[in-house]
């Protein structure tokens, strides 16, 4: 018979931040808002950043890839064509900014722009989310 794995204290603590961030939560979600304010901005949100690929690109390129053949090796599982076609959509939402280099026409870089970095708590903040998600999964509580 297997045991199961004890948790330690310390992955149920919650550092400051985190407590910090449920109590400001609680304080917005719970007095009285305009719904469908918060709703169209949500929509907005996810619109600029939602899909399957979006948020790997932006994490891929904020950890240093700039061409797109980096770009596309660091993503398992994005084709060619669909990173091509984000790496566009994001260009018209600010979020990146591509560079051609005038001395070869062949060299174009990607780069996130500080509008894409206002966001980069946000998705800090969703990484280690699902990082505990995927934990109490694992743990079935």
């Amino acid at each position: 018979m297997k045991k199961a794995p004890t948790v330690t204290a310390a992955a149920h603590s919650k550092t400051a931040a985190q407590k910090k961030m449920e109590k400001r939560s609680k304080a917005v979600l719970s007095n009285p808002r305009n719904a469908a304010e918060e709703v169209q901005a949500l929509q907005d949100a996810i619109y600029v950043i939602g899909g399957k690929w979006k948020l790997p690109i932006i994490n891929s390129i904020c950890n240093g890839n700039r061409r797109f053949r980096e770009i596309e090796r660091s993503i398992p599982g994005i084709t060619t064509r669909m990173l091509s076609r984000e790496l566009k959509e994001m260009e018209l939402n600010q979020l990146i900014r591509r560079t051609e280099n005038p001395d070869s026409p062949t060299k174009v870089e990607y780069s996130a722009t500080d509008y894409c970095y206002s966001f980069g708590h946000i998705i800090l903040e969703m990484i280690s989310w699902g990082k505990a998600h995927k934990e109490k999964i694992i743990r079935g509580n």
